[in-house]
């Protein structure tokens, strides 16, 4: 039985589209398609993530039930770094604390995790994460 992801949908306020957009490029995921109030972009692996509008009226609460946060893998610590100078750039708020190694996560002790945690325009939780290899 397969065992990947093929793609996920947010349901997204239209305004916010560019966010996503300009969020995604910069994160290095290319556009499949932009039209229509629809923005879907590919990844590493053949996952993709669609945008585009919502059916209701509902603010997102991501600490009720459902999805929680979705985790975008960085290829290093220094991504993870780059993403927090962007963030910054555009008014978006890090979020518990973060930037910051968490030891509890790590797969060992020459290893880390390294987070930056923040919300969307919608109240979609994102964490632009590097595992591996601590670096110096």
């Amino acid at each position: 039985m397969p065992n990947s992801i093929s793609h996920i949908q947010f349901n997204i306020n239209p305004a916010n589209l560019s966010f996503y957009r300009d969020l995604l490029a910069f994160l290095g995921w290319s556009p499949i398609h932009d039209a229509d109030g629809v923005l879907g972009v590919g990844g590493k692996g053949g996952c993709s993530l669609w945008f585009s509008g919502q059916g209701k009226d509902t603010a997102n609460d991501y600490d009720g039930p459902g999805v929680n946060h979705l985790g975008i893998a960085a290829d290093s610590q220094g991504e993870v770094d780059a993403a927090v100078a962007w963030l910054a750039e555009h008014d978006v708020p890090a979020l518990f604390e973060t930037p910051r190694h968490r030891p509890d996560f790590a797969a060992g002790e020459t290893d880390t995790y390294y987070q930056v945690m923040f919300e969307t325009p919608d109240r979609i939780l994102l964490e632009v994460v590097y595992t591996g290899p601590k670096e110096s």
